[in-house]
């Protein structure tokens, strides 16, 4: 049985970058959307294939990582819903330079670049918000070179369980597996585990599977390993 198509309008103006475009901008920036059905595992682009515009997750998580000849991976970003991964290399006009591969089953919505290329002529309002979005995803960048190059490998794994600024009794859900996130972190998933099992042991967290119930967080903060 064929899957039924999405208006994607209506998640596209649910998106920061397009709430507010008018109902004409937007019926365009549709018209070069395309809804793509990936199931978990798949491969969404290789490093060297084309970039002919860039992908927003309405459900799912993406990963993208380098894979080496050896068929060794190295996690450089996972995206979840509501986020988006291509911008970069579409205004460079540049092949992609890493592979992104679902982590889950996902609904995707590509955006064509002759679109967006229209629209930041039409509307300057839309520039500022396509650059706003690069500036924190760059942001992040520099933000994630710090804490691989300044922080200690129990102190990164702090940093994640916190990022999302949970309260004291309350759950943390991992949305991909430790493995994926030990490679994000640059750390192997042996080390993530071992902390993990640490701050558990001394009554910070309890671990249940993927879900983690913080218990005391500022001795959490304080966490040396």
């Amino acid at each position: 049985m064929s899957r039924p198509h999405i208006d994607p309008r209506q998640f596209l103006k649910r998106l920061p970058l397009f709430a507010d475009l008018s109902t004409g901008q937007l019926d365009m920036v549709a018209a070069a959307t395309t809804e793509l059905h990936v199931p978990r595992g798949q491969v969404i682009f290789k490093r060297g294939d084309p970039c002919h515009g860039f992908h927003t997750v309405i459900y799912g998580n993406v990963k993208l990582c380098f894979v080496s000849s050896q068929g060794d991976e190295k996690v450089i970003e996972l995206v979840g819903a509501g986020q988006s991964f291509g911008e970069a290399l579409m205004f460079m006009d540049r092949d992609y330079i890493v592979q992104a591969e679902t982590l889950a089953d996902c609904m995707l919505l590509h955006i064509g670049k002759a679109a967006i290329y229209d629209e930041i002529e039409r509307n300057p309002s839309f520039s500022r918000r396509m650059l706003a979005g690069m500036s924190r995803r760059l942001h992040g960048l520099i933000s994630d070179v710090e804490a691989l190059s300044l922080r200690s490998g129990s102190q990164r794994i702090v940093g994640y369980l916190l990022k999302d600024e949970p309260e004291e009794g309350g759950e943390i859900t991992l949305a991909v597996s430790k493995k994926m996130i030990a490679s994000r972190l640059n750390l192997t998933p042996e080390y993530f585990s071992r902390v993990l099992h640490d701050m558990a042991d001394r009554g910070m967290v309890n671990v249940a599977g993927r879900t983690i119930r913080i218990l005391d967080i500022e001795r959490l903060r304080a966490y040396e390993g």
